[in-house]
C-alpha cells in the first residue's frame, strides 16, 4: 500500500532542499532579526512595557498553526499547505512593516506566526519522506545549521537594516527570500495524489490556544493593570487550567489528536519532547534579552548589539553539525549530555553579567550557550522520528516543533514578566517619587543621542536596573536548564540505525 506522500522517482532534491532551507531561514531568522531591532522599534513606537508581546504573539500563533497545518497537509498534501504557510508568513511580514504602534505590530506578528506554523514541521516531514535514514543525519544537521546561520545573519541583517535603512525593512526582507522558496518548491517537489484522510482536531487546537492565550494574559496583566488576586487575573488562570484539562480529555478521545499519546510510550521520544520544551523555554530569552542588555546597558547602536550576539549563533552552528553527525556513532543521550553541560554553564555565566562585565566575557558566555543549544536543533528531530512508523512521521516532527515553540512562548512571556517586575522595582527604589520614571527612561536610554541628554543619575539607575532585571531572568532560567538535563538522562541508550526498516517495508510495498 502506498504511503500518503511517496517521493517522486527522480526528485530534484537539491532544489527542494534549497527551497525548504530558505523557508526555515526566514522563519528561524525572524525572531533574532526582530530582537536586534526591538530597542529601535520601542524608541519609535513606544510600549517598553509591552515589547515581549511582539515575540510572544508570534509564538502563540505558531503553536496554533503547527497542528492545524500538519493535519491539513496529511489530508490534502504537504506541498500546497507549505506554500500557503509561506504566503501567509509573507503577508504578515508586509503588515508588520506598516505597524504604527507596538500593539498593532503584535497583532500583525500573530498573522506572520500563523503562517510560520506551517514552515518547520512540513519542511522536516518532507525531508524524512524523501531521504533514507542513513542520509537524514547529514541533512538534518544541515537544517539545524540553518538555525545557527539564521541566528548569525538575523542579528547582522537586523542591526544593519535598522541603523542604515529603517527597522520596517527587517520584515520586508522576508519577501524576496519567500518568493524564491515558493519558486523552488513549487517547480521541483512532486508528491503522490493519494492522501490519508483524517479529521482535524479542532477541539484540541482551540483548547490549547485558549490555554496559552489566557495564561499569557494572566502573566502579562497581573500586577500591572490588575492585582494578582483580582477576579480578572484569577479568572484567567482558572480558564487556562480548565482549558488544559479539556485539551487533555479531547486529545485522548480524538481519532487524530494533535498530540499522539502512543508515541510517548517510546522513552527517547517522550524525553526529547521535554528537552525541546525546556531548551526553547530558556534559549528564546537569550535571543530577546541579550540585545536589550547590550544596547541598554552598554549603549551604542543596533549594529553593536547585532554583532555581539553573533558568537552565540556561531556556537550553535557548530553544535548543530555535531548533533547531526553523532547519532550514528553514539547514543542520543550521550551526545545530549555534552549539550546539557554547555547549556547549563552558559545560562549560569549569563546570570553573572553586570554593568562592569567585559564584552569579551559576554562573548565567551554566549559561545558556550550557543554551542550547547545547537545540538538540539538537529538531534532532537532525529531522536523523535527514530524507529517511528512512516505514517506517523508527520505527527512526530510536528510534535517536536510544537513543544519547542510552546516552550519559547511560555519562556518569553514568563521571563518577560520577571524582567519587567524586577526592573520596575529597581527603578521605584531609585526614584520613589518618580512616577513612571521606568517607562520614561526606557523610551530614551536605547537611543545614544537621547541617552547623552539624560541626567547622569537617571541613566545610571536605568542601566543598573536593566542589568539586574536581566540577570534575574538568567538566574531563574537555571531551573528549566537543570530540568532539561534530567530529561536528557532519561533518554536511554537508543541510537540511529544504519537502515530504516519502515522505509524498506514501504519500498517493498510499492
Amino acid at each position: 500500500m502506498k504511503g500518503a506522500f511517496m517521493e517522486q522517482a527522480k526528485p530534484n532534491t537539491g532544489f527542494i532542499i534549497a527551497g525548504l532551507l530558505l523557508a526555515i531561514l526566514v522563519g528561524a531568522m525572524d525572531n533574532t532579526i526582530v530582537a536586534t531591532a526591538m530597542p529601535t522599534i520601542v524608541k519609535e513606537l513606544g510600549g517598553f512595557d509591552k515589547f515581549v508581546w511582539v515575540t510572544s504573539a508570534y509564538m502563540i500563533a505558531t503553536v496554533a498553526g503547527m497542528p492545524i497545518f500538519g493535519k491539513l497537509s496529511d489530508m490534502y498534501g504537504r506541498k500546497r499547505f507549505f506554500l500557503l504557510g509561506i504566503i501567509l508568513f509573507m503577508a504578515g511580514s508586509i503588515l508588520c512593516g506598516t505597524a504604527q504602534s507596538i500593539t498593532q505590530l503584535s497583532v500583525y506578528r500573530a498573522i506572520q506566526g500563523l503562517g510560520g506554523g506551517a514552515l518547520m514541521p512540513i519542511s522536516f516531514t518532507i525531508i524524512f519522506d524523501i531521504f533514507p535514514v542513513e542520509k537524514r543525519g547529514k541533512i538534518t544537521g544541515l537544517f539545524g545549521a540553518v538555525f545557527g546561520i539564521s541566528s548569525i545573519f538575523g542579528p547582522l541583517a537586523g542591526s544593519y537594516i535598522t541603523d542604515q535603512i529603517d527597522w520596517r525593512w527587517v520584515f520586508y526582507i522576508n519577501i524576496p527570500i519567500g518568493i524564491l522558496s515558493i519558486i523552488l518548491v513549487s517547480l521541483n517537489y512532486k508528491e503522490s495524489k493519494e492522501h490519508r484522510k483524517q479529521q482535524i482536531d479542532w477541539g484540541g487546537a482551540i483548547s490549547l490556544l485558549i490555554m496559552l492565550v489566557s495564561l499569557m494574559f494572566a502573566l502579562e496583566l497581573g500586577g500591572k493593570q490588575y492585582a494578582w488576586d483580582s477576579i480578572v487575573i484569577i479568572g484567567l488562570f482558572v480558564l487556562s487550567a480548565v482549558s488544559l484539562i479539556i485539551f487533555l480529555f479531547v486529545e485522548r478521545k480524538a481519532s487524530d489528536p494533535i498530540i499522539t499519546f502512543s508515541l510517548f510510550k517510546r522513552r527517547v521520544f517522550a524525553a526529547s519532547q521535554g528537552v525541546a520544551f525546556l531548551y526553547g523555554f530558556v534559549f528564546i530569552s537569550a535571543s530577546v534579552f541579550i540585545p536589550i542588555f547590550i544596547q541598554g546597558v552598554f549603549g551604542g547602536s543596533a549594529t553593536n548589539s547585532g554583532l555581539i550576539l553573533m558568537p552565540m549563533m556561531l556556537g550553535s552552528v557548530v553544535g548543530s553539525q555535531l548533533g547531526g553527525w553523532g547519532p550514528s556513532k553514539f547514543s542520543f543521550r550521550n551526545i545530549m549530555i555534552v549539550s546539557g553541560i554547555f547549556f547549563i554553564s552558559g545560562v549560569y555565566l549569563l546570570s553573572t553579567m553586570d554593568t562592569e562585565t567585559a564584552r569579551s566575557m559576554i562573548t565567551l558566555y554566549m559561545i558556550i550557550l550557543g554551542f550547547g543549544v545547537g545540538f538540539s536543533f538537529s538531534l532532537l528531530n532525529l531522536a523523535s522520528v527514530n524507529n517511528v512508523a512512516f505514517q506517523q512521521r508527520g505527527s512526530a516532527t510536528s510534535m517536536i516543533s510544537t513543544f519547542r515553540t510552546i516552550g519559547m512562548t511560555l519562556g518569553v512571556t514568563i521571563f518577560g514578566t520577571i524582567q519587567s517586575r524586577v526592573f520596575n522595582d529597581k527603578m521605584a527604589d531609585a526614584f520613589p517619587h518618580g512616577g513612571n520614571m521606568a517607562h520614561q527612561a526606557g523610551a530614551k536610554a536605547f537611543s545614544p543621542e537621547a541617552a547623552a541628554k539624560m541626567p547622569p543619575q537617571v541613566l545610571e539607575a536605568f542601566r543598573h536596573a536593566l542589568s539586574d532585571s536581566i540577570d534575574a531572568v538568567f538566574m531563574w532560567a537555571l531551573i528549566p536548564a537543570v530540568l532539561a538535563f534530567i530529561f536528557i538522562l532519561l533518554m536511554g541508550n537508543e541510537r540511529m540505525p544504519s537502515r530504516d526498516p519502515n522505509r524498506e517495508m514501504k519500498d517493498k510495498a510499492v
